[in-house]
């Protein structure tokens, strides 16, 4: 969730989805999808409130009634300020602390 969304400064927020999956010996997950929605946004509770149609896109790419035929809008070349894309099991694990506070988008403020 971007800055700004909670009444308290520097709230940090994400969501995540997870599906109830029964035991298994081969893991259920072999990519994880991720929607970027704190880079480059900014919502204030009075000027900027998130309103549903900030969160539009969102819903189209999740496709909550097909989900097995969500599509990534990130590309490196020809969609750079897209903000679902996809990660697999296997580059999650292999990052440092298998930490899911990945990004992809530049940050404008940085610049």
């Amino acid at each position: 969730m971007p800055t700004g969304t909670f009444y308290a400064n520097g709230v940090k927020a994400n969501v995540v989805f997870f599906d109830n999956k029964p035991s298994s010996k081969d893991r259920w997950t072999k990519e994880i999808l991720f929607y970027d929605y704190r880079t480059n946004i900014h919502h204030t509770l009075k000027k900027n409130p998130l309103k549903l149609s900030d969160l539009q896109e969102f819903i189209t790419c999740y496709n909550p009634a097909n989900r097995h035929k969500r599509v990534e809008t990130y590309h490196a070349v020809d969609n750079p300020e897209g903000r679902w894309t996809k990660f697999t099991y296997d580059e999650i694990v292999a990052r440092d602390k298998t930490s899911l506070d990945i990004t992809w988008l530049k940050d404008k403020s940085l610049a």
